[in-house]
């Protein structure tokens, strides 16, 4: 006996072809039936999942969550524009070890009057990311960025301030959610903040 192949099936339109498939169905061809049932079913689904609206009670709901939540749109003035220069992510990694899991990923920005070198590192032991970085500030001739306050936040509310040393260098640890943002005050005393979502891949 005669079979139809998967893809003919899905079809089932050209009109030569429907009346040959309903012939096939009459003769009783088992492995047919199932294939055209869950076709059908298939199409079934997708046409009522279209038609598909939520209770206006459980969008209510979800949109008051999302509000208390944090992560609702904060309109910010920002101090300046910035510069992605290098982020070790988006190269491919060395040969033998494509296939482990990335758990540093080295950044470098510019954000005047600063560059900021950044280095994310996930802890082996608990969900947190260490945060490392250095401040250079290219209007000063000896290039370093002292004492810059810097915030480091997980965008759900863990929170750490610190401030860079004499060598322009800071140091944080937040909980690893996926999502990390790093803020300092630029030039004109408004915020700069740096988004790194997501975070680690």
């Amino acid at each position: 006996m005669m079979h139809f192949e998967v893809v003919e099936w899905i079809d089932f339109a050209p009109d030569n072809w429907q009346k040959a498939m309903q012939k096939h169905f009459g003769r009783g061809s088992k492995r047919c039936l199932e294939t055209i049932a869950g076709w059908q079913k298939v199409a079934n689904a997708a046409a009522v999942d279209a038609s598909y609206q939520p209770p206006a009670e459980t969008v209510r709901a979800v949109k008051e969550a999302f509000a208390t939540s944090g992560f609702a749109a904060r309109p910010q003035e920002t101090g300046g524009l910035i510069d992605l220069l290098f982020d070790s992510f988006s190269h491919a990694a060395l040969a033998g070890i494509r296939s482990a899991a990335m758990s540093i990923r080295q950044m470098l920005y510019r954000a005047e009057p600063y560059q900021i070198d950044i280095q994310l590192e996930a802890q082996p032991e608990g969900n947190r990311i260490v945060v490392t970085g250095q401040f250079l500030d290219v209007s000063q001739p000896e290039g370093v960025g002292r004492e810059v306050q810097v915030t480091v936040s997980d965008g759900r509310g863990s929170v750490v301030k610190t401030m860079t040393n004499q060598f322009g260098e800071f140091r944080g640890e937040v909980e690893n959610s996926g999502d990390l943002e790093l803020s300092f005050l630029g030039l004109s005393g408004k915020p700069i903040v740096i988004l790194l979502r997501p975070a680690l891949g």
